[in-house]
């Protein structure tokens, strides 16, 4: 029964490609529809189609000469009698005093809400680790971690914290702050 199911399907898959086979054999081949192209091509109404090289040269040595409007703006540029407009009264004004720069930083700064607390080593043998809070959440780092992808710890002292502010390259040092336990009731 089982060889009888298999000649059976085999049968109908020869019929099927069969089928296949004789559709696409009626199609048109590509060399038959590009010899239709060719038949309805209509040739330009050039008579002699030579190259110019006296006006391809010519072209090669023309020189660009601007007449001051931007190409790519919709907005005309100003008539000669509005930039002599322009030019008297920039010459009757007193210039314009530039503005100070802010000095530059020298330091880098924790923001205020970052304090550190405290230090320690748990087991001997191991790095001193500084807590550091916001507020609500407490960092734990190490001497060479970054505290919230911003600081890049350097130091860890008995009295101070030295960091580097990773975007600016400045170092700079926060104390350590005593908490105050209030007193007992």
């Amino acid at each position: 029964m089982k060889q009888k199911q298999q000649i059976i399907v085999l049968v109908v898959l020869v019929a099927v490609a069969a089928l296949v086979w004789s559709f696409e054999w009626r199609q048109q081949t590509p060399s038959v529809q590009t010899e239709s192209f060719i038949e309805g091509y209509k040739p330009l109404g050039e008579d002699n189609p030579r190259i110019r090289w006296e006006e391809l040269k010519r072209a090669q040595e023309t020189e660009y000469k601007s007449n001051g409007r931007n190409p790519f703006s919709m907005i005309a540029p100003p008539t000669p009698q509005e930039v002599q407009a322009a030019n008297d009264k920039k010459k009757n004004e007193l210039p314009p005093v530039p503005p100070t720069p802010p000095p530059p930083r020298t330091i880098a700064d924790f923001p205020p809400n970052l304090k550190f607390f405290g230090y320690g080593r748990v087991p001997v043998g191991t790095p001193v680790r500084a807590f550091i809070t916001d507020g609500e959440a407490i960092f734990i780092v190490s001497e060479g971690d970054t505290l919230m992808g911003r600081y890049r710890i350097l130091k860890i002292g008995n009295s101070s914290i030295e960091f580097q502010e990773i975007s600016s390259g400045l170092h700079g040092t926060t104390p350590l702050e005593e908490q105050v336990i209030p007193p007992s009731a």
